[in-house]
């Protein structure tokens, strides 16, 4: 069971959420991927609010975001 969650990071697309998720689990971090999509409503909600978040305990936040920068600097550098 999970503590509270809360929303950590807005994710962009799902190649991001899927490489955040892996390295979370690698990492045993509590963490759910939550999608805004839609099928009843064709993903309007993804083009209003975005993708997606990451939610997690309060406590993992920092680490998380840690994880997400580090990827994203690593992505777009190499």
């Amino acid at each position: 069971m999970m503590d509270k969650r809360e929303p950590i990071i807005e994710l962009k697309n799902d190649i991001e959420a899927q490489l955040l998720h892996a390295h979370l689990e690698a990492e045993k971090i509590p963490h759910v991927i939550v999608s805004n999509h839609d099928s009843a409503y064709t993903g309007i909600f993804q083009v209003q609010f975005g993708w997606g978040h990451v939610e997690a305990p309060a406590e993992w936040a920092d680490r998380i975001r840690e994880i997400y920068h580090d990827l994203i600097e690593n992505n777009a550098s190499g």
